[in-house]
């Protein structure tokens, strides 16, 4: 429709990002006690999980520095689906990062109530992962601010929504 403006594109929820990480927690915490519970050894998340997690976050930084690098100097070339992509999936990135570094938490909390406490090697995977969590949840966060309009490029160049007039409405109307 000619004249249609976008409707404002809204930043994802940080109460999303909070909950997915409690969940995470939830999960690591239920899953060593189980195994505590049945006699088996602690659950130790490999290296490369942390490792995999701060690769994927500076992906998504870079596309997302690119994205904006393209925006400001060719406002034009830049490939809407392309950016829709990079939005998607640094959201989506935030909760993922959420869950496991929650889970990684999670996984370590529940190692504090042991009476005998866990070697380094233990804690230590734990503790990377949930730090490789946060960074890819604060990596993604900065990804999906990068991949907004900047304001005087939006459809009505003023940065904000405007409600169309009566003019406009009746272009709207259906015949």
């Amino acid at each position: 429709m000619p004249g249609a403006t976008m409707p404002k594109l809204e930043r994802s929820n940080p109460l999303v990002t909070v909950a997915a990480a409690a969940i995470g927690v939830a999960v690591g915490m239920i899953l060593q006690f189980g195994l505590s519970s049945r006699g088996m050894p602690t659950l130790v998340p490999p290296l490369t999980l942390p490792t995999s997690l701060v690769l994927i976050a500076g992906v998504l930084l870079a596309l997302g520095l690119r994205l904006r690098r393209q925006v400001r100097t060719r406002p034009g070339a830049v490939n809407p689906f392309q950016a829709v992509r990079l939005l998607a999936a640094a959201r989506s990135a935030q909760i993922v990062g959420a869950l496991l570094g929650g889970f990684g938490g999670g996984l370590a909390l529940s190692l504090l109530g042991r009476s005998v406490p866990a070697p380094m090697s233990a804690w230590l995977p734990m503790l990377l992962a949930l730090v490789g969590g946060a960074i890819l949840v604060a990596c993604a966060a900065v990804t999906e601010h990068l991949c907004r309009v900047p304001p005087g490029d939006g459809p009505d160049s003023g940065g904000e929504e405007a409600d169309p007039g009566p003019a406009d409405q009746a272009a709207y109307r259906k015949p």
